[in-house]
């Protein structure tokens, strides 16, 4: 059976056909709770297999979608549509169409789950992924078909935020660039800069121009056109533009255009994860802790920006991906010690040394300071019963300022006074909290919003020294994302290194799913 004949496909509308078709519809969605509620609701009347223009067009529309699901980067062997045209050809009963009725359905929130929302669950890739995909509910989304334009559903399926978009053409991008054959032999040297000659500059040379960091050259040297190309190219990667190609400017350079193609699908994959019905809210917070900064976002347009530090690559203290809504910031905050390090860092201290960490204060049960006279050796992580407190003051380890997204991983954005961090190219030192490089002008931004004169409001608050709770008018939502590959509205997309390896395992497990490189099985 031909495309047409199958999309024109009617069922047979005698009584007993009619009855025959029902039935197997209300057996075949009894397996799926949803789908069934759906066909009970309407009679287990047909949503795709029924007479008129209205039914073709949904086949059609669905045909359609499936052909595209290469574009989004999802495993084309769960789809296609040649295999369910087959499928649809073969109806010779009236159960038959019954069970392709219900199989379109299946396959239709299959398909809209995974462009829409992500193939994966977060949670089960990596413990440090606490995101939950902003699921649909599944009989609205089978509503939502029945009552509106087909195409203009499937249409309105996939992300359609200017940074999924550039993803795609990146994706597009690297795929000719890896069919044309990639970007040549790898550079071979230990280091190469201005003036150096010989194989590896040619090398390097040729990889930059097929990159498309400078126009065709012949030239053999190392030269200020290549310079000035390195130097483009560093920025995009995340290191210091010196235009000097060290290891770690090399290894860079020499990772291949399907390494960048799987960074670029995971960061696809993180965009469904982040596919929120209600938005990320016109103005929000978002720190990508791959690149080391933090940023306001208003109506997508970035509006203040500043450097940060995240967690270390030590399993216990690396920021957790997640969103919140920040409510407040402190003023001169006290530092509350995370009971995981009281009793993993400080306790053994206090053990062999009473008056050891002495900004500290030790805390009891009801607020007041415990004498350093105290055996605290008779203590184990388990037993230990005080608390420990930093009060306010030019020492803080939360600096002048912390801003509060209440959350179960007690963590959040604060000043820091070990500002010589924010110099270093990787900033991954704190316990999982995010310090940030300019904290007073981000609370300066925040404050804007609800006092005609933010940076007095704000240190005239400081100058006291007290502790002060600051509510936001406006509440803020906060992304914490991972993205090592995420593009700009002008400019290359940039890529960072997979710091704390999720990206990778990230990769895996769509890998697992049936996500394929040009040219792999699967």
């Amino acid at each position: 059976m031909g495309i047409a004949a199958t999309l024109a496909l009617m069922p047979v509308t005698a009584p007993a056909a009619v009855t025959a078709f029902k039935q197997a519809v209300a057996e075949t969605s009894a397996r799926d709770a949803e789908i069934a509620a759906f066909y009970r609701a309407r009679g287990f009347a047909p949503l795709w297999t029924g007479e008129g223009p209205e039914f073709v067009a949904r086949r059609q529309a669905l045909l359609d979608a499936l052909g595209q699901v290469s574009q989004h980067g999802l495993p084309t062997s769960h789809f296609s549509p040649e295999a369910l045209l087959a499928r649809m050809g073969a109806v010779k009963h009236d159960r038959d169409l019954g069970q392709i009725e219900v199989e379109l359905s299946r396959l239709y929130l299959e398909f809209a789950r995974d462009v829409q929302t992500g193939i994966l669950t977060p949670t089960d890739v990596e413990s440090g992924i606490k995101r939950e995909a902003p699921l649909r509910d599944r009989t609205q989304m089978l509503t939502d078909l029945a009552n509106g334009d087909a195409a203009q559903v499937m249409a309105a399926l996939p992300p359609h935020t200017p940074e999924y978009l550039r993803l795609m053409r990146e994706k597009i991008r690297l795929e000719r660039v890896i069919a044309a054959g990639g970007w040549g032999p790898a550079v071979k040297s230990g280091k190469l800069s201005l003036g150096d000659t010989g194989p590896a500059v040619v090398a390097l040379r040729n990889r930059l121009i097929r990159m498309g960091y400078m126009p065709v050259s012949a030239t053999a040297s190392f030269d200020s056109a290549l310079e000035a190309a390195l130097t483009r190219f560093q920025g995009d990667v995340g290191i210091t533009p010196d235009g000097v190609a060290g290891d770690g400017t090399l290894a860079e350079v020499n990772r291949s255009p399907a390494e960048r193609l799987k960074s670029v699908l995971v960061a696809m994959e993180r965009e469904r994860w982040m596919n929120f019905a209600e938005g990320r809210g016109e103005r929000h917070v978002f720190v990508n802790l791959t690149e080391f900064k933090a940023r306001i976002i208003d109506h997508g347009r970035v509006t203040f920006e500043t450097r940060a530090v995240v967690g270390d690559r030590d399993l216990d203290r690396r920021t957790p991906e997640f969103s919140d809504v920040m409510e407040m910031m402190v003023i001169n905050p006290s530092w509350h010690v995370p009971r995981s390090i009281v009793v993993k860092e400080y306790l053994p201290r206090l053990r062999n040394n009473p008056g050891a960490v002495g900004h500290l204060q030790i805390i009891d049960r009801r607020g007041r300071v415990v004498s350093r006279s105290e055996d605290f050796a008779q203590y184990s992580s388990g037993s230990f019963p005080f608390a420990m407190r930093q009060p306010p003051g030019p020492g803080n380890a939360l600096g002048v300022v912390k801003f509060l997204f209440p959350n179960k991983y007690n963590i959040y954005l604060h000043d820091t006074p070990a500002k010589d961090l924010f110099n270093r190219e990787v900033r991954a030192f704190s316990h999982g909290c995010i310090r940030l490089a300019d904290p007073k002008d981000f609370a300066y931004a925040l404050l804007a919003r609800q006092s005609d004169d933010p940076v007095d409001y704000f240190q005239s608050r400081l100058r006291t020294g007290a502790e002060t709770r600051v509510d936001l008018m406006q509440p803020i939502p906060v992304h914490l994302d991972y993205r090592t590959a995420f593009t700009s509205a002008k400019g290359r997309t940039q890529y960072r290194p997979d710091i704390y390896g999720r990206d990778a395992k990230v990769w895996d497990a769509l890998s697992a799913q049936g996500v394929a490189l040009p040219g792999a099985e699967g």
